[in-house]
């Protein structure tokens, strides 16, 4: 390793042979290149370890993990065997047909998903209510001496310069004020495309760059070939530049984060030499759809508990959600170096959900992937409405199911394997839901003897008729919902504890109506995500590429037209189930309310959420950074819109020559 790598050094990046230029005008601003290699990992084999670092650092013993992980699949599994035994039970009669077993299995998965996320979320509720810190990584005093220089990376793909712009411009700003700015560069690694966008982004950042030569140097480049998007965007940089910096922390283009969150993030990294990655928890800001709104509200209420239990059974285990995070150079460059995989899309060629199996890499060289739920500071945004949820949710589940190539290789941990399990799991179970549902309708057809009759064995005469004991479904129908709503009930519940000790009666009748009003549109929303999820789980197990689009962030606002045509599938879908269930019996109509309603309902409130909060939207979900906004959120977005007024100016005179790096 070089000795600029040393943590004691500070200085400005030494000089190294410099390779040609890789980058596209027609204005460049880059540091003398210090090269790191970083070599493709094979998954079919555990790599050596690392003879360079001590014994301590290799490979660490992790005794007593199995209790938190046992905790949470046990718990699960028993839930899980108990719901089976009692749908077993309300199904069963002298024998089972195959179409009751199937639906028992299906219906079976589908509980046993939601029972581990929620007993997840059950244990994080617990030191959370105690008052305690579950973060798997100490934080070290503010004031501690920094001895080693950060990178913050912002790669950006034809996304708003001023939002980034200011963005950078108030976090350097609060890294002055803690007297910490000459610890950090920023880089914003751009893969735009096209000639008139990439003269806007070099006109802003040049003027930025500029307007904070005195706080801390801003570069930027934009690659000619955006090969392997962004995770070759990042490998890129830490081939180039990454040696002359012992950490880089990536953000989104809707990523903010603290000086202090910064310096905390740095000074934990500093202090645990076997720290590969530190996961934050960004809180959701900056919503002003319905949609917007009702995610903030959802991910900042129930999320804290959620976050808290995936800390507390994937301890230094954890996994990575590609931003938000600091991670140690050495060990990115040594350990997660992506490999293309064989085969053509979508599960062949470049990996899309590289943070995943980035965090699986780090995992298996040794190296801790931490988080930090209760670190504040760290915020981000989301899409405006769900059409744009749905195009960012098909490229995610490609990039998750994709990883189906992976689990099964031998060169992955145990660890590794859940992560990547979970994640394309996450995506089928969608579809586990819907054929749970279409199989429970042909039941019910059944039972209603609308399908004449059922033969069990082609040598009986007489035709097994399902039985069904409404008394004990209605039971374990509610069994279920509470299984379900729990982490909703969890994330209240510590709305009333801050409550009680803020002395903020009003916080506390805010926080029950603004459950109730999201829990409605969240049982409206699932059943649209549940059909967009299957038949986009379908279209990529099929062969179909999602491609790569830039990212809706700003005013989404649809078009009532336009909401009806996106969910012209949904509605018909529900007309069809509706008018079934209804011949069937009003009781099954009933039971099957929710899912009919977001279906028929999918265009109306697609055009709804899409539209900006209502005044009482935002009161009952207005979150803490609504009612308060932090200081780096207020900056970020003061300098932003300064930053578009004085881009627009720039825009109208004469673009600089492209200046060499």
């Amino acid at each position: 390793m070089d000795e600029a790598v040393n943590e004691n050094f500070i200085g400005p990046p030494p000089a190294s042979a410099l390779t040609p230029i890789l980058d596209a005008g027609p204005w460049v601003k880059l540091p003398e290149q210090f090269e790191m290699d970083m070599p493709e990992q094979d998954f079919s084999e555990i790599p050596a370890l690392d003879t360079s670092r001590s014994a301590s650092l290799q490979q660490p013993k992790r005794r007593g993990y199995w209790v938190p992980r046992a905790a949470i699949f046990v718990g699960a599994g028993v839930l899980t065997a108990a719901f089976a035994y009692e749908l077993f039970n309300i199904l069963a009669f002298a024998v089972m047909t195959p179409l009751q077993f199937l639906f028992l299995v299906l219906s079976t998965i589908s509980f046993g998903w939601i029972a581990v996320g929620s007993l997840s979320a059950a244990l994080g509720f617990l030191p959370l209510f105690a008052g305690e810190r579950p973060d798997t990584i100490p934080l070290q005093p503010l004031d501690t001496p920094m001895r080693t220089r950060t990178a913050l990376l912002f790669p950006v793909y034809h996304e708003d310069p001023a939002r980034i712009a200011g963005a950078i411009q108030a976090m350097a700003d609060e890294l002055q004020a803690l007297d910490r700015s000459q610890h950090f560069d920023v880089f914003v690694l751009s893969d735009t495309r096209g000639d008139e966008a990439g003269r806007l982004e070099a006109t802003a950042y040049r003027a930025l760059s500029d307007a904070l030569s005195s706080v801390l140097p801003v570069y930027y480049r934009r690659r000619r070939e955006n090969t392997a998007r962004k995770a070759g965007n990042i490998a890129d940089w830490v081939e180039r530049f990454g040696g002359a910096y012992q950490q880089f922390v990536i953000l989104d283009a809707d990523s903010v984060m603290s000086g202090s969150t910064l310096v905390s993030l740095t000074l934990a990294m500093e202090r645990d030499p076997n720290a590969g990655l530190i996961q934050t928890v960004p809180r959701l800001v900056g919503g002003h759809t319905l949609l917007q709104r009702l995610q903030q509200f959802a991910s900042n209420t129930y999320g804290p508990a959620v976050a808290a239990g995936i800390a507390f059974w994937h301890r230094d285990q954890g996994n990575y959600w590609g931003h938000n995070a600091i991670i140690r150079t050495e060990a990115f460059a040594t350990a997660a170096g992506l490999p293309d995989l064989p085969g053509r899309k979508p599960f062949g060629g470049h990996i899309m959900s590289h943070d995943f199996v980035e965090a699986v890499l780090l995992q298996r060289a040794g190296w801790g992937v931490h988080m930090m739920p209760t670190l504040p500071g760290s915020y981000e945004g989301m899409p405006p409405n769900i059409v744009d949820v749905v195009v960012r949710d098909r490229r995610w589940a490609q990039g998750n199911l994709q990883h189906l190539a992976i689990v099964s290789q031998p060169g992955v941990t145990a660890m590794g394997r859940v992560h990547l399990g979970m994640g394309a799991a996450s995506y089928l179970i969608s579809a586990v839901w819907a054929a749970s549902l279409i199989v429970g309708i042909v039941l019910a057809l059944q039972g209603s003897q609308i399908i004449p009759s059922y033969f069990q064995d082609s040598r009986t005469l007489f035709p097994i008729w399902p039985i069904i004991d409404p008394g004990a479904a209605l039971r374990l129908f509610l069994a279920t919902l509470a299984v379900v709503l729990l982490p909703k009930g969890l994330g209240l519940i510590l709305e009333w504890k801050r409550a009680r000790l803020t002395r903020d009666a009003g916080h506390a009748v805010r926080s029950t109506f603004g459950v109730m009003y999201e829990t409605v549109f969240s049982m409206l929303i699932a059943p649209i995500l549940m059909l967009t999820q299957t038949v986009g789980s379908l279209q990529i197990l099929a062969g179909y590429d999602s491609g790569w689009n830039a990212q809706k962030r700003d005013d989404g606002a649809l078009a009532f037209a336009d909401a009806m045509w996106f969910a012209r599938w949904h509605t018909g879908i529900g007309i069809v189930v509706a008018a079934i269930a209804w011949k069937i019996s009003l009781g099954l109509l009933a039971w099957m309310a929710p899912v009919v309603l977001g279906l028929l309902l999918a265009g109306p409130v697609s055009w709804l959420t899409s539209r900006r909060a209502g005044p009482l939207a935002r009161w009952s979900l207005a979150t803490a950074e609504d009612r308060k906004p932090p200081p780096i959120l207020i900056a970020t977005e003061t300098c932003a819109l300064a930053w578009s007024d004085r881009i627009k100016s720039l825009t109208t005179e004469n673009l600089p020559e492209r200046v060499a790096a």
